[in-house]
C-alpha cells in the first residue's frame, strides 16, 4: 500500500488522483498555471474537495481556463455564472477570475510567459522541502507573503499569502510532499 501525505489519506478516488498525479508537479504551462490560480482562488474559505468536485464545472464556465477568453467575459456572462450550480456562486470570486485573467495577461506580456515570472521567484528550481508530517507544513511562508504582495500589486485578487502558498504547493514551486509519501522522491527529482 502506498504511503501518502496525511492530508490525502482516506480520501476519495478523485482526491487521491489529484494528490498522486498533479499536486506538487512542477508546472510551467501557462494555461495550467491559470487553471490553478482560478481553482485556488475559488477555494478560499472552502474545502479543496468542494473545488475538485466542481473542477469540470469551472473548466466549462471559464472557457477551458483560457485566460484570453476569460478576460473578455462580459457582465452578462458573469451574471449567468451566478446561477450556475457547477461552480461556487460567489460574485466576488467570479469577478476576480475575470480580473485575474486580465492581470495574468499583463504579466505574460511583461515577462514573455507567466511561468517565467513565477519560476523566477525560486531561481527556476523548485524548493525541495523535507517535511516529516502534516504538522510540519506551514500555511504560509515568507516567500508566499512576498509573492502574494507582488501579485496583488499586479492586480490579482483572492490570492493572499495562504492561498498563494497553496498555489505554490499545487504547481510544484515547492515540494511539500512529506518525506514518507511515495511522491516526495519522485517530485524531488523533477526540475
Amino acid at each position: 500500500m502506498k504511503k501518502r501525505c496525511g492530508w490525502a489519506e482516506g480520501k476519495d478516488d478523485l482526491y487521491l488522483a489529484y494528490h498522486d498525479e498533479e499536486w506538487g508537479m512542477p508546472t510551467r504551462d501557462d494555461q495550467k498555471l491559470f487553471e490553478f490560480i482560478v481553482l485556488e482562488s475559488a477555494q478560499a474559505g472552502l474545502s479543496w474537495q468542494t473545488i475538485l468536485n466542481k473542477r469540470e464545472g469551472y473548466r466549462k464556465a471559464f472557457k477551458n481556463f483560457d485566460p484570453k477568453k476569460v478576460a473578455k467575459m462580459s457582465e452578462v456572462e458573469l451574471a449567468k455564472l451566478l446561477l450556475d450550480p457547477s461552480i461556487v456562486r460567489n460574485r466576488l470570486k467570479i469577478a476576480s477570475t475575470i480580473s485575474n485573467a486580465e492581470a495574468f495577461l499583463r504579466v505574460q506580456k511583461e515577462f514573455g510567459s507567466f511561468a517565467t515570472y513565477l519560476w523566477s521567484w525560486v531561481g527556476n528550481t523548485p524548493i525541495n522541502e523535507k517535511r516529516k508530517g502534516r504538522g510540519d507544513i506551514p500555511a504560509v511562508t515568507p516567500l508566499a507573503v512576498v509573492l502574494a504582495k507582488d501579485l496583488k500589486k499586479r492586480g490579482f485578487k483572492f490570492l493572499g499569502p495562504t492561498v498563494c502558498y497553496a498555489f505554490m504547493q499545487a504547481i510544484g514551486l515547492v515540494n511539500d510532499h512529506t518525506l514518507h509519501c511515495f511522491r516526495h522522491k519522485e517530485v524531488a527529482k523533477l526540475k
